[in-house]
Formats: structure tokens, sequence, C-alpha cells
């Protein structure tokens, strides 16, 4: 079997005595353990002699570079000076936020920074960080829930369809939403976005690809909603075909579930790896773009992008079927991923880790809490804020200071005079957590122009 091969087997093969040998073992041990060894050794003996040929396979792929073109490991050191960055309501963010990005901005490999006013502390870069960097992509400068996005379709109905229908809705959204590790729908959909190439193609995938199918049309647990509403619309685009007015309206919020999750995991276990850092950024280790696992995680981040997209749309179908109305205009973005883009006559790679993009008249989604509302907006393309904005009204109080400080009475008392309805739902994710939405949205009126509201009127949460 491959998973008895050892480093002799591959001295023997021709590899050199350095760390090809112990790749070649982890990919073995990983994807080639229940085939025969002999199989393994002549696909390995292949690669030993004719490297360059293998550089883009992608099991061997890795092994391939490693003995064509071997990587050094190294202790990255910080730069001495910052790069250029801007800091966008800068009173209303925790210290640790900025001294995340302050870090961040040393990297060897940063171009230039700039954090949103919903900015608070993550892992790595802070929530509401942006990040430009040189031929590098940072997985912990995504995130974890690869992905993030928000979805909001306005119904070819008024808002008065709420009147006298609060029951027949929240079933529609029992019904038609599901949440958290063991929720999935009884009857699974099918989309495109599971037929790619990736899940054949990156080893890693391949065993994702069953999560993903049983997954899609559901959302996470913490923050992530359903929700019906109000939308206001001040001043519709051209091409939404839309006049102004106030609407009924169903807005998402989630990402890529498991399928981001372990990409995440395992890319960012390999970059940590590959790129020391000092421990106080060492969530900050880059792939660099050249390498076999920098284009393979560029791949596996964009397909769970596309996934978290598929989700939203299942969603929604199924919440439209169930209304049995059609979709005027959906509005949707990302705020959890990286983008190729133009830094400063620079192609970058620019990360948004909690963060909308807003290029010029890019359309976006930037939601309140549970009870205050949300923006619909376009970007006016602000250099110094690396063309984005916030993507939500940013954490107050962590999840844990909630749970001290917070009580259920408070929530429903607020709830009530919000008059919003909500299925579901954790202290964690009480209202008074978020930072003032209005408050937020003025400190950024240089990087987005509003178009609309969102006023929440029945929210679906995952389970206390």
């Amino acid at each position: 079997m491959g998973s008895k091969i050892s480093g002799k087997d591959l001295i023997s093969l021709g590899f050199p005595k350095n760390n090809s040998i112990n790749i070649a073992l982890g990919y073995i041990s990983r994807y080639k353990k229940r085939e025969k060894k002999d199989h393994v050794l002549l696909e390995l003996k292949s690669v030993a002699s004719m490297p360059d040929k293998y550089l883009s396979d992608p099991i061997w792929g890795k092994v391939a570079e490693s003995l064509a073109k071997p990587v050094e490991v190294k202790m990255h050191t910080l730069k001495r000076e910052r790069v250029p960055f801007e800091i966008f309501g800068e009173n209303e963010i925790e210290d640790a936020a900025k001294y995340q990005l302050y870090e961040a901005l040393k990297l060897p490999v940063s171009v230039q920074g700039a954090l949103m006013p919903d900015g608070h502390a993550g892992y790595g870069l802070p929530i509401g960080g942006v990040l430009a960097t040189d031929n590098a992509v940072i997985p912990y400068g995504v995130g974890v829930d690869i992905g993030c996005r928000m979805s909001l379709s306005i119904f070819d109905l008024p808002a008065s369809y709420f009147v006298g229908r609060e029951d027949e809705l929240i079933n529609i959204l029992i019904d038609n939403t599901k949440f958290g590790m063991k929720e999935t729908h009884k009857i699974k959909a099918d989309h495109s976005v599971l037929d790619r190439n990736e899940f054949l193609e990156i080893p890693l995938l391949r065993g994702l690809l069953d999560k993903a199918y049983k997954q899609l049309g559901t959302s996470g647990g913490g923050n992530h909603f359903v929700e019906f509403g109000v939308v206001d619309v001040h001043q519709a685009l051209p091409e939404w075909k839309l006049n102004p007015g106030s609407y009924f309206a169903v807005l998402s919020h989630g990402g890529s579930r498991g399928l981001g999750a372990n990409i995440a995991k395992h890319y960012t276990t390999l970059a940590m790896k590959q790129c020391p850092l000092p421990r106080q950024v060492q969530h900050l280790a880059w792939l660099d773009m050249n390498t076999h696992d920098g284009m393979e995680y560029w791949a596996a981040m964009n397909l769970a992008g596309d996934y978290a997209a598929a989700c939203h749309e299942d969603i929604h179908r199924r919440i439209g079927k169930a209304l049995g109305r059609r979709t005027l205009v959906n509005i949707s973005n990302s705020h959890n991923l990286a983008w190729k883009e133009m830094v400063n006559g620079q192609e970058c790679i620019v990360h948004r880790k909690g963060a909308t993009p807003a290029s010029i008249n890019t359309p976006g989604i930037i939601p309140g809490s549970m009870t205050e509302p949300g923006f619909i907006v376009i970007g006016k393309g602000n250099a110094n804020s690396i063309q984005s904005a916030s993507h939500g009204a940013g954490r107050r109080f962590s999840r844990a200071e909630c749970k001290s400080q917070f009580t259920q009475h408070e929530i429903k008392k607020r709830l009530k005079t919000a008059g919003v309805s909500l299925i579901g739902g954790s202290i964690d994710e009480a209202p008074m957590a978020y930072k003032d939405i209005n408050t937020v949205m003025s400190l950024q009126s240089e990087l987005v122009t509003v178009l609309g509201k969102f006023i929440p009127k029945i929210v679906r949460m995952d389970k206390a």
C-alpha cells in the first residue's frame, strides 16, 4: 500500500535529501494510501525524473515544485515602517483592532491598508480590515467564512404585504431556511457550482463535495440570518427597473459553510508552516501566488465564494417559490474574500475581511442589527479605503461580554419596541452588542452613497 512507502524508497528514486521527501510522504499518506505501493512508486519515479511536467498536476504539483524549484523556509521579519493606510471612524474602533492593522501594514508583502468604521479585533486581520499585498494571499486575511456575503431580494409586493400575515411569513421562514451544524433541507437542491472541476482537481475538495451538497441553501450560526423586511428605495439605479418606493423584501447573510471553513483551516496551516512570522503576526502568514499552494488556495477560495453565492440563491429561490411572487431585483456582495485589483497602478491582492467592495457605482448591502436598518449603497471608489466600506455596524461587545451584560428580557423588550419578531437567535447576537449603524454610516459618507434602507420585521437565526 502507498502508506508503506518510506523516505529511503524516495531517495532510491532520485529524490534529494531535503524537504521534498516530507512533502511527498505527506501527499502519499493523504491521497494515495489505498493504492498499491508499486503503482505509487512508478508515478513518483516519473515525477522525480521530470518535475517540470508535473508542476500543474493536482496531486503531485506540490511535490514537483519542491523538486524543480525548492523554496527555502525562513523566518520573515516585519518592516520598520508601515505602508500607507487610512482608518475611518477611528474614535469608534477599539485599540486592539487598530494594533492588528498596524502590524499587518509592516508585512514585507503589504502595499496599502485601511480599516472601516465597523472595525473590531479578529484573527490575523481585524474585522473591517482591508489589506493590499504584492503577489501574496493571506488565508486569514480572507477569514474562516470564505465568501460570507449579503443578498437582498426585492419582491413585486408592497410593504403592506406584512399586514395580517405574520404567522404565515414566520412559517415560510421556518420551512425554507436551515441553520447551524445539524439542519439541512429534506429535499436537496442541485446547482452548477457543485459540478465545478475544482471538486475533482483539488484533492482537499474531493472529500468536501458531499458536505457541500448537503449544506447547499443553508446558513451558519452566529450572526448569520434570513430576514423579511421593508425596503424603502430612495433612488433606484436604471438597470434595476425599479421605481422609488416601499417594497416587501428578504435579506440574507451567510457564507460558504463547512466547505469554506475546511479550506481556510487547511491553507492557513500550510501558510504558517511555509511562512514563519513573529508570534504576534503568525496568523498573517501568506502563500506566494506563484507557488502551487498559492494558486490552489486561490482556486479553492473563489470556489467557496461562488458556493456561498449559490447558497443565497437557493434560499431566495425557496422563499420566492413559497411566496409565489417574482423578484424585481437582487442586490448582493461578498465581504470576506480576496480580489485581484489595481492599487495605485500596481496589481495587488486586495483582502477584505468584513469589508464591502465599494468601487465606483458598485451596489452593495450594509446591514445594521436585528432591530436597526440596513442600507442599500453604491460605492464612490475612494482610493484611501482601497475602494471599500464597512460590512455592517460592527460589534461593540464580544460574545462573552454579551452573556455577562445582557438578559433575554432586555432583548425581548428591544425587539418589541422595534416591532421585530425573532425566530431562534441567542444572547450573543443581542441588538445591543452592535455599534449604532447610523453613526457608522455617517463615518463613511465619503465611501458610499445611500440609495435606500432595509427595515427588518421578521428575523430568523440559529437557535440559542
